[in-house]
């Protein structure tokens, strides 16, 4: 972590509710996929040793050049370094490949998450969706466990002819209601109060 003080108040309590948040069953998967996806070896099991294996950064660029052939990597150059702001720039070139690979700007961390470790399981859910996605792709770079991530929902277009859309006019469906059954037996007329028996 950071050089930052006890938090106290809302802060404490905000705090207190994200680290709440964090699954450790979620990050033996993650570790187990990670290693084998990049071929490296596992950290110590606990979220500070999780934090601290991914907070220079290297290890997410490798993973996620090891979603990509050889010759497209997105990530060129990964250099292991101690001073900080190379650490939070690996961390960003990460974010930016993902983005880049298929994930959305919601599904993405923020890079103090990890680096500070704001928020664990934000980190968690995007390494997760990321596993799902690269999952889901089936072009074969996947490495590990179908089992461990869902697959992304695919798209799944309809075509219909235009006989079939022009016999569709003639039809009401039911989403725009019915008036079946609808009569005006037993209403009292405008201003009237009701009876209650």
């Amino acid at each position: 972590m950071a050089n930052h003080g006890p938090v106290y108040g809302l802060n404490r309590e905000l705090q207190k509710k994200l680290n709440e948040k964090y699954d450790s069953n979620l990050e033996i998967c993650l570790i187990d996929w990670i290693s084998i996806q990049c071929q490296i070896q596992k950290p110590d099991p606990g979220r500070r040793s999780f934090q601290n294996w991914l907070k220079d950064g290297t290890v997410l660029c490798h993973l996620i050049n090891s979603l990509y052939p050889v010759s497209n990597h997105p990530i060129e150059r990964v250099v292991e370094s101690k001073m900080a702001f190379k650490q939070m720039e690996l961390i960003s070139q990460f974010l930016t490949a993902i983005q880049e690979y298929g994930l959305g700007k919601f599904e993405i961390f923020q890079t103090v998450d990890l680096w500070e470790a704001k928020d664990l399981a934000a980190v968690q859910r995007t390494l997760m969706n990321l596993g799902s996605l690269a999952l889901s792709k089936d072009n074969g770079l996947y490495v590990g466990n179908p089992d461990w991530f869902p697959r992304k929902s695919t798209e799944n277009p309809r075509k219909f002819t235009a006989e079939q859309l022009k016999r569709g006019n003639s039809i009401i469906g039911l989403q725009m209601g019915t008036n079946r059954g609808a009569s005006q037996s037993g209403m009292t007329g405008y201003g009237t109060p009701r009876q209650i028996h």
